[in-house]
C-alpha cells in the first residue's frame, strides 16, 4: 500500500464525458437532418449517456478519494453536474423522437439541433482549454451569440405548430408530441448554456 494517492487526471475525465456528450449531439444531429435508421441512431444516444453516467460516477468517487486536486472541489464537481445534466437532455429528446414515430422532422427542430451541436462544439474547446488554462471568453461569446440565435429559432419554430389550428384529433396529438419535443429541446438549450456558464467561470477563476 503506497502512503501517495494514484493521480486523478479530472480533466482527461472531463474530455472523455465530453467526447460522449459531443458525440450523442451529433448522432442526435444526424437523427433531426437524415430522418432515418432511428432506433439505431437512438440506441447510441442511449449506450453514450450510459456510459456517460460511468463517467460521472468515475469523476464522484475520484473526487472523495482525493485529497489534492488541481482545481477546487466545487468546481469539478460544478462541471460534472453540467455535463452529466447536458448529456441527460440530449437523451430526453431522442427518447420522445423514438416514441413519437413522426413521419417527418419539423424544418425548424432540424435547425435548433444544428445550432445545439454548434454550441457544444464551441463547449467542447472550452473544456479542453481547463487542462491548459487557456482563456475561454471568445468561445463563451460566440456560446452566447449561438443561444441568443437559438432563442429566436425556438419562438419561431414554436408560433409555427400553433399557427394552423389541428382539425382532427390526429393533427391536435401531433401539435402535442412536437410541444413536447420543443420544450425537450430548449431545456437542452438551456442545459448546454448553464455548461458553458460554469466552464467559463471556473476557466476564469484558475487563469
Amino acid at each position: 500500500m503506497s502512503f501517495f494517492p494514484k493521480v486523478v487526471k479530472f480533466f482527461d475525465l472531463f474530455s472523455q464525458q465530453n467526447m460522449l456528450l459531443v458525440d450523442s449531439t451529433s448522432t442526435l444531429n444526424d437523427l433531426f437532418s437524415d430522418y432515418t435508421g432511428i432506433s439505431e441512431k437512438c440506441g447510441k444516444i442511449a449506450r453514450n449517456e450510459t456510459a456517460g453516467d460511468d463517467v460521472s460516477r468515475e469523476i464522484s468517487k475520484a473526487l472523495a478519494l482525493t485529497f489534492i486536486t488541481p482545481i477546487d472541489r466545487e468546481d469539478i464537481h460544478a462541471v460534472n453536474l453540467a455535463q452529466e445534466d447536458a448529456l441527460n437532455s440530449i437523451r430526453a429528446i431522442s427518447t420522445r423522437i423514438g416514441l413519437y414515430h413522426f413521419t417527418q422532422v419539423k424544418p425548424g427542430a432540424r435547425d435548433l439541433i444544428k445550432q445545439l451541436l454548434l454550441m457544444h462544439q464551441e463547449i467542447s474547446k472550452m473544456i479542453e482549454g481547463l487542462k491548459t488554462r487557456k482563456g475561454s471568453e471568445e468561445h463563451a461569446l460566440k456560446v452566447k451569440e449561438m443561444m441568443i440565435h437559438a432563442d429566436m429559432l425556438l419562438l419561431l419554430s414554436m408560433g409555427e405548430i400553433y399557427e394552423n389550428q389541428p382539425e382532427g384529433s390526429g393533427d391536435f396529438m401531433d401539435l402535442i408530441k412536437w410541444s413536447h419535443i420543443y420544450d425537450r429541446i430548449e431545456e437542452a438549450l438551456a442545459k448546454a448554456e448553464i455548461l458553458a456558464n460554469v466552464t467559463e467561470g471556473v476557466s476564469l477563476k484558475n487563469a
